[in-house]
């Protein structure tokens, strides 16, 4: 069976035969429900497989043994897994404590009436769920279609640096039911230019890769740009939003403070039928007391299709205020196949500074 460009396959004697079936070129990685419906028996006797550089379908290389998933609990620093939407290979650097605002079940409250932060928006109680930071395999990097790049995090740029902005790639937030965890006999199993800077082998632990000082130094010190804090979650004619916002940090610009944040989305098609983002419609409202609305076609110069075989698309971004905090919300337009169009709404969420204003992080050097 392929997952997101990779393929697991039986060992030779189990139920079933001995290769798991090949979607043909061009496919793309299961959806969260199909994978889950696989029992955790066969995950936790399936061997994880991988195409070499050659033509699809020829070799496939055993790169490790998937696990049972954890109902309850946290994966630990080192769990290699397999991103159950987006098919790469990654390993847990740390968890964080989220708190999800899930709006599909809110509270049984009376609508609020509309205001700044958001369109009559019911009342919402945070609950927390477990993310990860990770390190996704380089090696993976160019097959993941249904971002609009590999995943990076973002910091504001040293004052002296003439750009804004600077990011490290291939380092993700991946939820805990997101992960597909697997085992590996590879003492370097992941290719990423921090593996080995971070993490280091021990044989004698379960999983078998333990943090360095240098990635606990890191986290320390880049505490406040890295840490996930909230997730706001909507679903709209069975389209689900996931947005995620992140604050980067605060510069100062002409006299002025300019806030950064940037914020990832997830859209997924919870239903067979394909549709297409066509418009995003944003409302961005400032604690100065400004409105903007912001138009545009697509998302990140792209249009993404979502189907049954490709049911999710994520992207980030990033937005700057003249104040220490705002909000945001809108709508994404989609277009069915019969030309008709509906608008999905897009969960309001708090662009929220953090209290504990630090130096910049300087990137990789310690």
């Amino acid at each position: 069976m392929r997952v997101g460009g990779w393929y697991w396959e039986r060992r030779a004697g189990e139920q079933g035969s001995g290769r798991g079936a090949q979607c043909p070129p061009g496919g793309s990685g299961l959806g969260l429900s199909s994978l889950c419906a696989l029992h955790s028996a066969v995950l936790g006797t399936s061997r994880l497989s991988a195409p070499r550089n050659r033509p699809e379908g020829k070799v496939l290389e055993t790169v490790g043994v998937f696990e049972a998933p954890k109902q309850h609990g946290k994966y630990e620093t080192g769990q290699l897994f397999l991103h159950s939407v987006f098919g790469y290979r990654g390993i847990v650097l740390f968890p964080w404590q989220a708190r999800l605002y899930d709006r599909d079940v809110a509270s049984p409250v009376t609508e609020k009436s509309e205001n700044a932060a958001g369109h009559g928006s019911k009342e919402v109680k945070g609950k927390t769920h477990t993310y990860y930071q990770v390190l996704i395999d380089a090696r993976d990097c160019p097959h993941i279609s249904q971002r609009s790049q590999t995943e990076a995090v973002t910091f504001l740029a040293n004052h002296d640096d003439s750009r804004a902005l600077y990011a490290i790639p291939g380092l993700d937030y991946v939820s805990h039911e997101d992960i597909l965890p697997y085992s590996s006999t590879d003492q370097v199993p992941i290719q990423h230019e921090l593996f080995e800077r971070f993490l280091m082998y021990d044989q004698t632990k379960v999983p078998p890769f333990v943090a360095r000082d240098t990635l606990c130094a890191w986290q320390e010190k880049n505490h406040p740009w890295l840490e996930l804090s909230d997730v706001h979650r909507e679903t709209t004619e069975n389209i689900r939003v996931t947005v995620i916002p992140f604050y980067m940090g605060m510069r100062e610009a002409q006299n002025s403070h300019v806030y950064w944040w940037r914020y990832c989305i997830r859209l997924e098609n919870l239903d067979s039928e394909v549709v297409q983002l066509r418009e995003r419609h944003w409302r961005i409202f400032s604690l100065s007391g400004t409105l903007e609305t912001v138009r545009g076609r697509g998302v990140v110069g792209r249009e993404p299709v979502l189907s049954k075989e490709q049911p999710a698309f994520q992207y980030s971004s990033h937005v700057s205020l003249q104040a220490s905090s705002g909000h945001m919300w809108g709508t994404f337009r989609f277009e069915r196949p019969d030309g008709s169009h509906f608008d999905v709404r897009i969960p309001p969420f708090s662009l929220e500074s953090n209290k504990d204003e630090k130096t910049p992080p300087s990137g990789l050097h310690w």
